[in-house]
């Protein structure tokens, strides 16, 4: 892989709407604002689609709305363990945006193209064949995305389909944790090591963007 680029936006409500307003108060969301909010899952995605790890950071940080205590912008430039270079953005103030994740991979031959806003579609482009386009709960998906597709290829699946996955997934481990298998995860459900990369980091954004410079992860 050559390059990647990831987007994530989440519209933060005005007004005074309780719904939100943990995520802009350091005493209960910690000390990241937009990066601990969706950053945080921006990365995890990255890591877990290309198998990569990050192993160099340069971010910048901003508190756009007056009197915000935490972040709510966020760009950062990433270095990958293969050493394919990256960017990661998230925002919490892109007005007119919706909740919206978009990931693209490029690598020597082609790349790839997910959007949140239209889930059951991944796009591939090629160097040198035509474009092609992979379908949610198509008979030609591998058995791993067949086992998490919940409804019949076409109709329109993503955000509450993937949290019933989550859960089953989490079950399934359960049970089989009681059954003696020690190391019963799999591979989609993330484990505590995910966790504390997670939180390791919001860590290095908020050290890059202080010391305005890269940070070794």
């Amino acid at each position: 892989m050559e390059y990647l680029q990831g987007w994530l936006s989440r519209p933060i409500e005005s007004g005074g709407h309780k719904q939100a307003e943990w995520r802009t108060d350091p005493a209960r969301s910690g000390r990241g604002g937009s990066i601990g909010d969706i950053g945080t899952h921006a990365f995890h995605l990255l890591e877990y689609v290309t198998g990569l790890r990050v192993s160099a950071i340069n971010a910048t940080l901003r508190a756009v709305v007056a009197g915000r205590k935490l972040d709510d912008d966020c760009n950062a430039f990433v270095r990958l363990s293969n050493g394919a270079a990256g960017t990661l953005a998230c925002s919490q103030v892109a007005a007119g945006e919706m909740n919206e994740i978009r990931i693209r991979v490029y690598g020597e031959n082609g790349g790839l193209d997910w959007r949140q806003l239209d889930p059951n579609r991944l796009v591939l482009r090629w160097l040198d064949k035509p474009e092609e386009v992979y379908h949610a709960a198509a008979g030609y998906l591998g058995k791993d995305a067949l086992a998490v597709a919940r409804t019949p290829s076409g109709h329109p699946e993503g955000y509450l389909e993937a949290f019933a996955v989550l859960y089953r997934e989490f079950a399934d481990a359960l049970v089989a944790w009681k059954q003696g298998n020690k190391n019963p995860l799999p591979q989609t459900l993330p484990g505590i090591e995910a966790g504390v990369r997670g939180m390791k980091f919001i860590d290095r954004v908020i050290e890059s963007n202080s010391k305005e410079g890269w940070v070794e992860f």
